[in-house]
């Protein structure tokens, strides 16, 4: 794979974005495997220390296809934020199980971590640029300058931290299996026999992964709370810290769901110069969360998205398609 050019390794998204079809196909990187989620269910597939590819399915339906107000933009992005907090959490601790036999886990052990996980992402990305800004500059009252600045401080702190994890040897191996994922996702996007060597034309990058919409997230805070801000103000006439942390806080689920329409945009339109300039600072940021992936690794992948669509497996493949969920 080393060998083919950047040109063989990157294929243009036109072709995909011309088909005939949509359809929701998205999965994620887990504990040495993936899990891949299709319409009406989810599959995970696990390579375990003998080498052999472990397998579990599950029917799957999102709250957002019962209709009605859970349908609606910006709720459905709440909705499908928690759906893949809670699938990715139930799918990393059964990967742990099958990649890791003889040590012990529980679901119990495994909501901990991410529980502490939260809050230190909370205090690390929202509390913590606030703080900073306020105590270093004079813009409290200024309420774009003041979210510029802080959204800028938690961009950098994101980047900081991406670089860093990238270092740990687990995570780069949990990033060869995103790479995986992507290249599957592409490969049966664009309507491709579902092989390893059919994922060599594509990238490890994909407009619909989760990295670039929490880098549309961040985006969507500066001028979510810019808006926010110019309200209170108006309103109480000033903002301290505690005050701004009152407000910004409760608002974070509807930022997730702005950045979730913006993607859905983004990846929808990338026949359009602006959005595809606009993904591309997502795409970039996959050049960390992203490695080029092994053959053994995208099999995995492979195995996973077959298992997910089961029995429709034959009628689902062979079409090209284009979706506009997470990837």
């Amino acid at each position: 794979m080393s060998n083919h050019s950047k040109k063989k390794s990157r294929i243009t998204l036109l072709a995909i974005l011309a088909a005939q079809s949509r359809i929701l196909v998205g999965g994620q990187a887990v504990i040495e495997g993936v899990m891949m989620r299709v319409p009406g269910a989810y599959a995970v597939a696990v390579r375990d220390p003998d080498g052999e590819i472990t397998t579990m399915r599950e029917p799957f339906s999102s709250r957002v296809e019962k209709g009605g107000w859970l349908k609606l933009p910006f709720v459905r992005g709440m909705i499908h934020l928690f759906e893949s907090l809670k699938l990715g959490l139930a799918t990393l601790n059964w990967s742990a199980d099958v990649a890791y036999p003889d040590e012990e886990a529980s679901s119990a052990s495994g909501w901990l971590p991410v529980l502490i996980a939260l809050v230190l992402a909370v205090g690390l990305f929202f509390v913590a640029p606030l703080w900073i800004t306020t105590k270093l500059l004079q813009v409290e009252q200024q309420a774009l300058t003041f979210n510029l600045v802080s959204g800028l401080v938690r961009i950098t702190f994101f980047l900081v931290y991406l670089g860093l994890i990238s270092l740990a040897k687990d995570v780069q191996r949990l990033f060869q299996y995103h790479g995986a994922e992507h290249k599957t996702v592409y490969t049966f996007e664009a309507g491709r026999e579902l092989t390893v060597e059919s994922t060599y034309d594509f990238p490890t990058q994909h407009p619909r992964c989760g990295t670039s919409f929490l880098f549309i997230v961040l985006i969507a805070a500066i001028l979510t709370f810019a808006l926010i801000d110019t309200l209170a103000i108006a309103l109480v006439g000033e903002l301290s810290l505690g005050l701004r942390l009152a407000s910004h806080l409760p608002l974070i689920p509807l930022v997730a769901g702005i950045g979730y329409e913006a993607l859905k945009l983004t990846a929808r339109y990338q026949h359009i110069t602006l959005f595809r300039w606009f993904a591309k600072p997502g795409l970039w940021l996959q050049n960390i969360t992203t490695s080029m992936p092994d053959d053994d690794q995208v099999a995995v992948a492979i195995k996973s998205l077959e298992e997910a669509f089961g029995d429709k497996l034959e009628e689902m493949t062979g079409k090209q398609y284009i979706a506009d969920a997470i990837a």
